[in-house]
């Protein structure tokens, strides 16, 4: 399946993946995160059981503070 990762095209086996899976797959482990598929924000507690598209436009945004 072809998907969008962070404006990214990105192509993976099978036809869909849990966003949990993903963020594996991708060793995105920084644990400020936000996730967004096609525009609609994820919660945390989704991500085992969220299911990413073929097609989908997906966002992992990290968190940061500063000033």
């Amino acid at each position: 399946m072809k998907i969008t990762l962070n404006n990214e095209p990105m192509t993976l086996e099978g036809d869909s993946i849990t966003v949990e899976r993903l963020l594996e797959l991708k060793r995105y482990t920084f644990r400020m995160r936000t996730v967004k598929i096609n525009g609609r924000l994820i919660s945390r507690d989704s991500y085992g059981s969220e299911v990413i598209h073929d097609g989908d436009d997906v966002k992992v945004i990290y968190l940061m503070s500063g000033g």
